[in-house]
């Protein structure tokens, strides 16, 4: 069986000037990495944004194995097939994190014959984005423990400072560290530690920015400390914006690749779903929006996890709902869920039928698509397709992993059926899961209680003195809640599979993320930098003959 990378490094690639034509754009508002990766100029956007929308369609999954559901593969074999049966789709994905490739989960740029490529490009630096947000991240870092090594004229409070260093790489050794130990000249003594890149705020800023203005804007905003009398200090007083804004404003525009069989393909930001929000930039979505005819994207993890915040943090500033959702489930993930290990599969479906009640409450139209394995019996297919019918839900069968488009008419053909005939619902009757004028504690309830099946939510001293003084905030009081959770089960212990019941939520932190806008909860004992496993997969990555072998 062929790897993915070297299905990949044999595919034929198009140049990226011809892939940027089939959406219309010429190539004058490309700035080319190369012959087959380019950004979006900015330039672009006075010229298409009068265009109509495209069709939106979310792609979504239960609470994965630890490899995954194949999210990525459906929505790359989904827009690959679309565009097989000629019409004119475009994709919107996030772009891979360093942690995961050398780590456990691999790259996120498909698999099989559904791949983005360059794979290996796009998996490792890419276009440097990851690379200057870290940069801003920890140049801010810097500038903070300088002001205080200088005078502290804003007074800081050293136990206060709210804003770590990140590194794009699982490193469970910086959890928690000591900075300026050492002589006098090395700084201030303090506790800090470092989030992994794509966790940082800044990371989450760059992906919900409007614009240029909105990103200066937002960056001025973020909340690095407090100060001794307990007063909020934004980054906008230590007047390094600009210098962020400098470091940022390339890694702002989408980045345009393509696929295996030519699709067009917008990446751009990598924030995780468990302890970010998990979408792409919203300027990468509404520039496929505006030059497509169907738009297929992804959101990180289970549908409580990124779909969820796809909905209730992202669709407000896109002022665009998805026309349509696909849960993404496997057989392997089911069974994984089954509290009665003899009956597996009806025991397991329990996970799949709460994601499709969750998005079934947003009043959206649904599919849901088993990602095929060979190991796949037609009896286990036939019995998750007989549940499904059950629940008013169609099921699409996907061999996009397999046989590229070819094997994705199946799926194509259901997702043109519901979002074009009666049978779907209309999305314009959009229910959100709250208001923005909920109280943060309101909001938190209908997340742990609708979504996740919690009977409570509990919180430390920690986590309530926060979210009361954002109860008082003018402006964080109408966040949106971006929970930071495990993946893999419902609730907040990654061991309460299938669908548990009669538990609670245990929120042990938060955060105000001012510049992002949005309140950040830690439920659980979620870490917001991941560590590596016994055997890393960078125990398998190599180079020969200066290629890169070894990456999944």
């Amino acid at each position: 069986m062929e790897s993915d990378i070297s299905i990949s490094q044999n595919a034929s690639a198009k140049p990226i000037k011809y892939v940027a034509e089939q959406l219309g754009i010429a190539e004058n508002y490309l700035e080319l990495y190369g012959n087959h990766k380019a950004k979006i100029c900015s330039s672009l956007w006075p010229q298409i944004q009068n265009n109509s929308d495209a069709k939106l369609i979310l792609v979504t999954a239960i609470n994965p194995t630890a490899a995954g559901e194949g999210k990525t593969t459906i929505t790359i074999g989904l827009a690959d097939t679309l565009r097989r049966l000629g019409h004119k789709s475009c994709l919107a994905l996030r772009e891979p994190s360093l942690g995961p490739c050398f780590g456990l989960k691999g790259g996120a740029t498909g698999g099989g014959y559904a791949q983005v490529i360059p794979m290996e490009e796009i998996n490792l630096h890419f276009t440097g984005d990851i690379h200057a947000i870290a940069s801003a991240h920890n140049l801010l870092a810097a500038i903070i423990d300088n002001h205080m090594h200088h005078g502290n004229e804003l007074n800081f409070d050293p136990k206060r400072i709210v804003w770590k260093r990140v590194v794009d790489l699982n490193d469970r050794a910086l959890r928690s560290v000591i900075v300026g130990l050492g002589n006098k000249s090395n700084g201030i003594v303090r506790e800090s530690g470092f989030d992994i890149a794509v966790a940082s705020e800044i990371m989450a800023i760059l992906c919900l920015s409007q614009d240029l203005a909105d990103l200066r804007s937002r960056i001025d905003k973020i909340i690095v400390g407090y100060d001794v009398h307990d007063k909020i200090i934004n980054c906008g007083k230590l007047n390094v914006t600009g210098a962020l804004v400098a470091l940022l404003k390339d890694a702002l525009r989408p980045n345009l690749v393509q696929t295996l069989e030519g699709t067009p393909a917008l990446i751009h930001g990598g924030p995780f779903a468990n302890i970010a929000h998990g979408c792409n930039s919203l300027m990468a979505t509404k520039y496929a929006l505006k030059l497509a005819d169907y738009v297929v994207t992804e959101a990180g993890f289970g549908a409580d996890l990124g779909a969820e915040k796809f909905l209730d943090v992202k669709c407000p500033l896109l002022k665009k709902n998805p026309d349509l959702v696909i849960i993404v489930a496997t057989i392997r993930a089911i069974k994984l869920h089954a509290t009665d290990k003899k009956n597996a599969l009806s025991s397991g479906f329990v996970n799949l039928q709460k994601h499709i009640e969750n998005m079934q409450h947003y009043n959206l139209p649904l599919i849901v698509v088993l990602n095929e394995f060979s190991s796949d019996t037609p009896q286990e297919i036939e019995y998750v397709r007989h549940q499904c019918n059950a629940l008013g839900v169609k099921l699409a069968v996907s061999r996009v992993w397999q046989h590229g488009s070819e094997g994705g008419i199946e799926m194509a053909e259901a997702v043109l059926d519901i979002m074009h005939t009666s049978s779907g619902l209309d999305s314009s009757n959009f229910n959100p899961l709250y208001s923005a004028h909920d109280s943060v504690f309101e909001k938190i309830h209908k997340l742990a209680t609708v979504i996740y099946g919690a009977s409570d939510v509990s919180y430390s001293p920690q986590a309530r003195a926060v979210l009361n003084a954002v109860a008082e905030d003018d402006e964080a009081k109408f966040y949106p809640i971006c929970m930071a959770k495990t993946q893999y089960s419902l609730g907040d212990d990654k061991n309460m599979l299938g669908r548990p019941h009669g538990f609670n939520i245990t929120i042990r932190d938060a955060q105000i993320m001012a510049g992002a806008g949005f309140v950040v909860t830690y439920a659980g004992d979620i870490v917001t930098m991941p560590g590596l496993p016994k055997h890393p997969a960078a125990e398998l990555i190599d180079v020969h003959d200066e290629k890169i072998t070894g990456l999944s």
